[in-house]
């Protein structure tokens, strides 16, 4: 959970807890990030927070989002 408290912003929290995910394999390349409502549901959090965050995942190469159709965890690169 993103802890409101913290110094380290709501969007890099959630942004961390789903690298981790992707990590740990319970995301798995190419397969869809769960959607920006049930991200804002689960973690209580703003729709900006969630695309804040997409956004950070993208930057650091663990997403993929494609125009209309959604955002993918990217493949891992060997």
């Amino acid at each position: 959970m993103v802890d409101e408290m913290s110094p380290v912003a709501l969007y890099i929290q959630l942004a961390d807890l789903l690298a981790k995910q992707i990590e740990d394999g319970k995301l798995k390349p190419r397969q869809p990030v769960p959607s920006e409502t049930h991200l804002q549901q689960e973690h209580g959090v703003s729709r900006g927070t969630v695309r804040a965050a997409v956004r950070l995942l993208r930057e650091r190469g663990l997403v993929v989002t494609l125009p209309a159709r959604g955002s993918y965890v990217a493949e891992r690169k060997p």
